[in-house]
Order: C-alpha cells, then sequence, then structure tokens
C-alpha cells in the first residue's frame, strides 16, 4: 500500500491501514517538522479522531486547551462553548501544524506505517490520466528522494492519495475542482501576545475590504498558549467582486481593528503571512479510481461552513483506509467505489447545504442581516456554532436540528430548480 502524503489525511491512512496489519508506505515531501499554513486550531471532530489514534495525551501534555469560540460583529461580543455532544468531547486545542504532523506521522510509524521523508511522488507509475480519457491507473508512483536526488519505483496495489490541496498527483490520475462551486482563500502570520492562554479562540465576522464592505468570510485570533496567537483572515470565492481582493493588505487591515488587547501589531510579528486556495465541500473529484482513492484536502474535504479542514482530512483518511482494507481483503478492487459512497453519505447531504449557505451570504446585505441579527440572540448562534462545526446530534430534535433540517430542505429544491432550468436529470441515487 501506498499513501502519498504525510499530513492530516495521509498519516489517518497510514495509522489505520498498519493497525489493520497492512504493509504500508507513506511519502513526506519535506521533512518533519515542516511549516504549514493553517490556522492551527482543533474542533471537537478533530480531538475525536486524534484520541482514537492514541494522539491526544501527547497533545494534552503539552499544548493549548480551549473551551469554546468567542465571536465578535457589528459591535458584539459572544462567548459559546463548545457544545456537549455524544460522540465529542466539548473542548479543543491549538497546535501549530510545524508539531501536530509530526505527532501524527510519527504515531502512524509507531503502528507499522514506514515513513519515507523528502521523498516526493512525481508520477503515477502506471502512467495516470496521461491520455486525457478518464481516470488512469496509479500502480504505484515514481519517487525522487529530494535528499539525494535520485528516483525509484514504488509499485503498489492501491495507492490513497493525500498530497494536499494543489495534489498534483491527483491531477495527474484526473481528478480535477468544479469551479462553481466555493473555495476558500486563506492568510495567517504569528504574532506574541499577553493573551497567548487565552481559554477561548475568537472569530470576527465582519472584516471588511478597502472600501469599508463586509466581506464574505472572517478574521481569527487562535491563542496558542506558549506566547504566540495565530491571525488570520478566511475568504470565500462567492462572488465576481471578491476576486481581487488583496488578502495582505485585507489583514493588515484586520490586525489594525482587531481588540488592542491581544496587542496585534508590526513590531509583535513574528512571521510573514503566508497564504492559499483551500477547495471545499468535496469540490474535487473523481475521489475513486481503478487502484486509487483521493482524502482530505486532496479531495477537498474542507467544511464550507467554517474553514475546517484537520478534523476532515483525518475523518476521510480513516474511511480511506476502512475501505482500501475491505477491498484488498476480498481481492476487487472495484469496492474501492464503496468509498465514493460512503462520502456521500457522511458529507454530501451537509456539504450541500453548506454550500448554497456560503453562497447566499455572499450577499453582503444578506450577510450583514443574518450574522448582525444573529448577534443579539446569543441562542441563535449557539444552534448556529452546532450547525456550522457539525455537531447537531442524531439523538435530539432541537432547534439546531430543526434550523439544518430547514436549510437541507432549501437546499434540495434550489438544486432542483438549478438542475430543471439546466435540463438535467437527477443525481442517480444507490
Amino acid at each position: 500500500m501506498l499513501v502519498i502524503g504525510a499530513g492530516p489525511a495521509g498519516s489517518a491512512a497510514a495509522y489505520w491501514l498498519a493497525r489493520r496489519g497492512i504493509d504500508v508506505v507513506a511519502l513526506e515531501k519535506k521533512r518533519f517538522p515542516r511549516e504549514k499554513t493553517c490556522g492551527d486550531g482543533l474542533t471537537p471532530r478533530s480531538v475525536r479522531q486524534l484520541a482514537d489514534m492514541g494522539v491526544e495525551p501527547e497533545l494534552g501534555a503539552g499544548h493549548h486547551r480551549y473551551e469554546g469560540l468567542r465571536s465578535v460583529a457589528f459591535g458584539r461580543t459572544l462567548e459559546m462553548r463548545w457544545p456537549e455532544h455524544p460522540d465529542f468531547p466539548d473542548y479543543g486545542y491549538t497546535i501549530t501544524r510545524h508539531d501536530l504532523d509530526q505527532m501524527v506521522a510519527e504515531n502512524a510509524e509507531k503502528a507499522g506505517a514506514e515513513l519515507w521523508q523528502e521523498a516526493e511522488a512525481v508520477s503515477p507509475l502506471a502512467g495516470g490520466n496521461a491520455n486525457g480519457d478518464g481516470p488512469g491507473r496509479a500502480g504505484g508512483a515514481v519517487v525522487l528522494d529530494r535528499g539525494r536526488g535520485t528516483t525509484s519505483e514504488v509499485r503498489a496495489r492501491v495507492t490513497v492519495v493525500a498530497d494536499g490541496s494543489l495534489s498534483r498527483f491527483g491531477r495527474a490520475l484526473g481528478t480535477a475542482r468544479v469551479k462553481a462551486w466555493p473555495q476558500g482563500m486563506a492568510i495567517r502570520g504569528y504574532f506574541s501576545s499577553p493573551r497567548h492562554d487565552d481559554a477561548y479562540i475568537e472569530s470576527h465576522l465582519d472584516i471588511r475590504d478597502r472600501d469599508g464592505s463586509v466581506v464574505p468570510g472572517y478574521g481569527w485570533i487562535f491563542p496558542l498558549g506558549d506566547g504566540r496567537i495565530n491571525v488570520g483572515i478566511g475568504l470565500l470565492s462567492t462572488a465576481d467582486r471578491w476576486k481581487g481582493v488583496n488578502t495582505t493588505k485585507l489583514m493588515e487591515q484586520f490586525a489594525e481593528y482587531a481588540p488592542r488587547s491581544w496587542c496585534i501589531s508590526p513590531e509583535t510579528a513574528l512571521s510573514e503571512p503566508t497564504g492559499g486556495r483551500l477547495p471545499m465541500g468535496l469540490a474535487v473529484g473523481p475521489r475513486v479510481g481503478p487502484d486509487w482513492v483521493v482524502a482530505g484536502d486532496a479531495a477537498g474535504a474542507i467544511n464550507p461552513f467554517n474553514g475546517e479542514g484537520i478534523g476532515y482530512g483525518y475523518e476521510t483518511g480513516r474511511l480511506a483506509a476502512e475501505i482500501v482494507a475491505a477491498s484488498l481483503a476480498s481481492g476487487d478492487l472495484s469496492r474501492l467505489e464503496d468509498y465514493e459512497y460512503r462520502l456521500q453519505a457522511e458529507y454530501g447531504r451537509y456539504y450541500a447545504v453548506a454550500r448554497s449557505f456560503v453562497k447566499a451570504i455572499g450577499n453582503p446585505r444578506l450577510m450583514r442581516a443574518c450574522v448582525g441579527s444573529g448577534m443579539y440572540a446569543k441562542p441563535v448562534m449557539e444552534w448556529m456554532l452546532r450547525i456550522m462545526a457539525n455537531l447537531t446530534r442524531p439523538d435530539l430534535a432541537g432547534p439546531p436540528e430543526a434550523i439544518y433540517d430547514t436549510l437541507a430542505g432549501l437546499s434540495r429544491a434550489v438544486e432542483r430548480r438549478r438542475r430543471q432550468r439546466s435540463g438535467l436529470a437527477a443525481p442517480a441515487g444507490r
């Protein structure tokens, strides 16, 4: 078995495959520890997966635990604790990807996976999609040893593609992003701050462009507990007018009007800001080929509601491992198709709702009306936190669940009308 990428999705896949007794090699293009642009916040969904992999004791021993989310918008501030849930904890952690990814990759090694560092998968061994006629075979990969400058061939019956949002290897196999779906744009930097151990991560929901107009996105301030805070902004490409936004300038503006108590200034900056683009809502496909599956950011598995990608990397990597193991055990690689069915069952409806929601709030007036009115009703914002963090409860029929069901119904109606206008058939089910 070959896993390309040793970030959240790749390391999770390698761990769960190794736990099943499968020989697996995971390739990491760089050498740990390495920097990775991220907000560095772990939600309860992420913590659940790390606990299941046995990593939480190490995480909790040396990294900052926080209790909830502080939302700031239109002159008001609300503090909301993570909700109670039968399947997820009611707390999160902050930790840099510099530290986290190494921790999880080494945990996969301890489980029996073989980790090759400074090893880049440069092309599919079986040619991939070279002819442009549909998803091609991987067969493994041609691997470049970046330290020695030599190449070798790694053959594999199945390959898990988890090389991140750019996913060059995925594109070589025939994957592509649905450009009509929302894409995130994010930038972050580190600052020293006296509030580095704050009990809440902070989200600002009314960031503005150079003209003072509210943009579809948010600013964040995440305390790391080690003297630093992670400060950044995330935008959604939901309308043409946002495509020309200079994210560096926008972050500078955000830093200027952020609460003074955080002490965010050029004098407290510890790094130059870095950023990137993030495909969301399972926007990348196909996610299954003749002998491969795609997981994590490479599959566009980021939650459009809140930009969370780490937890969904762990979850989809774990699911990929489960399906791959079953396919290998049966000797029938056509069973890899079960991965797509499971993805749709777990995330399809939720991500469809999320895509519709973020497209709607691309309208500045609607965004102001929703967020502005919600900030005056803490229970409503707590309900929305449960929905946007994907923490609704299957065992309850409370207001958050009712709101989500209503949004899901509206999303389905909009999709039906869109398909009718386009003359498209209804999507096939299973």
